[in-house]
């Protein structure tokens, strides 16, 4: 098994994140202008987070985000200055969304976060089951 890996200081790591974020009612408002912008802002803020973001796609109703991060990241708090910043400037910059939504509200409070492996769980359950087996027959 061969991964892509990172490594820190004291830690060598694999973290792969997919991230989801739905407008406030589901409402369809993410225009091209805002996708792109939202693309820019969440690029910006992950950088201050020393998170790598490998792809963000948009909908209507919300965004996809593929991202990579080391063990320190603090994932609520980077989630919230994601939300929170982009919601405040896309409300700011574009003042139309606010016809369909209110109180400068524009994600919902919910989000969806997976973790994505270079390899299925699968085969990660077998690598692991068969580490026991190399380690009993030493045994």
């Amino acid at each position: 098994m061969k991964y892509e890996l990172d490594k820190g200081a004291h830690s060598v790591y694999s973290l792969y994140y997919h991230l989801i974020f739905v407008v406030k009612y589901r409402r369809k408002v993410i225009t091209p202008e805002i996708d792109d912008f939202i693309k820019q802002k969440i690029r910006e803020i992950s950088y201050t987070f020393d998170v790598k973001i490998l792809s963000t796609e948009t909908d209507k109703d919300h965004v996809h985000i593929l991202l990579n991060a080391t063990p320190r990241l603090d994932i609520p708090k980077y989630i919230n200055a994601l939300k929170t910043i982009t919601s405040r400037e896309i409300c700011r910059r574009f003042p139309e969304v606010k016809e369909q939504l209110w109180n400068n509200v524009f994600w919902s409070p919910s989000y969806f976060l997976a973790t994505s492996g270079q390899v299925t769980l699968d085969v990660l359950r077998k690598y692991v089951e068969d580490q026991g087996k190399k380690n009993a027959e030493k045994l």
